[in-house]
């Protein structure tokens, strides 16, 4: 079975990713790409990594994961 991608939400519809390079202590990763969630569908893939970004109140969130104070996942960088 096939394990489900890695998800974040966000507030923002413009989000980076730079795989697991962006999590401290680990050394691999792509480079930075910077996603704009369609606000029809409401989320966006990386290509490269697979990872999902939600866009919260959207089409596609569920409301299962948790967004900081500030709108960002700890471990991507959103920019409006």
């Amino acid at each position: 079975m096939t394990q489900p991608p890695e998800t974040s939400r966000t507030n923002s519809p413009r989000v980076a990713c730079m795989g697991a390079s962006d999590v401290a202590g680990t050394a691999l990763g792509h480079p930075r790409v910077w996603l704009q969630i369609d606000s029809a569908i409401g989320y966006a893939d990386c290509g490269y990594c697979d990872r999902r970004f939600i866009l919260a109140g959207g089409p596609a969130d569920l409301g299962q994961s948790v967004i900081s104070d500030d709108g960002h996942d700890r471990a991507h960088t959103a920019k409006a």
